[in-house]
């Protein structure tokens, strides 16, 4: 059974990449009648944008035996202060709310019935979120390449379990601090995000409860 780590690797893209197509950063492609996701702040009761962190099209990777063979996974977390945005840190580590990320899978991601949905900011020249770049998929990095993989063991844990409720959690995405020419991520002095999932939700593919935490040297 072939379970990863399904080890990312990232490339700068040659123009936009294709509707559906597996990217980190960027913006997402949504079907028609899907809106950005949009965390609640009920401080200000009001609503913003989660941060986009990839999507990753099933079909690119391995055979595997986890996750379908098919689909859109998306990944998307209040990761803004670890960019450098003057605002709290809302991940940090212990296992957040299930509000403070926000998984969505797509079964069936036609290109046709898809658009890619840009945010801005209040000048809707400023986009917000880094260039996307391209993804591969591979059993091994290199020394040098931020150690991004989907499923497979955290780094930086100390202890043999999650704390509750996320208690014989896995890791369906991990997430390294790593630099590009238009952003800095840097998760608690070069540690790593993990989304946590159980594997009972997993089976079902119910992305509703999903958690992250930062983790750390």
């Amino acid at each position: 059974m072939n379970t990863g780590p399904f080890f990312i690797r990232l490339q700068h893209a040659d123009g936009r990449l294709p509707v559906c197509a597996s990217k980190f950063w960027g913006n997402p492609d949504l079907p028609e009648d899907v809106d950005y996701p949009m965390a609640y702040y009920p401080d200000t009761d009001s609503y913003e944008p989660y941060h986009f962190i990839c999507q990753i099209n099933l079909a690119d990777l391995p055979p595997q035996d986890i996750l379908p063979r098919r689909g859109l996974l998306q990944f998307y977390a209040n990761i803004h202060y670890y960019l450098g945005w003057d605002c709290d840190v809302e991940i940090s580590g212990y296992p957040s709310g299930a509000d403070m990320v926000k998984v969505l899978y797509f079964p069936d991601p036609d290109p046709v019935s898809f658009r890619t949905v840009v945010v801005v900011g209040d000048d809707e020249s400023d986009v917000l979120f880094p260039h996307e770049m391209a993804m591969s998929f591979d059993g091994s990095l290199r020394d040098d390449e931020p150690c991004i993989h989907l499923l497979g063991e955290p780094e930086f844990r100390e202890w043999e379990e999650w704390d509750e409720p996320c208690r014989g959690w896995r890791v369906l995405l991990q997430v390294d601090s790593f630099d590009g020419d238009d952003f800095n991520l840097n998760f608690m002095d070069c540690g790593v995000l993990d989304f946590l999932i159980s594997d009972e939700a997993l089976r079902r593919l119910d992305f509703s409860d999903v958690r992250g935490i930062v983790l750390s040297t």
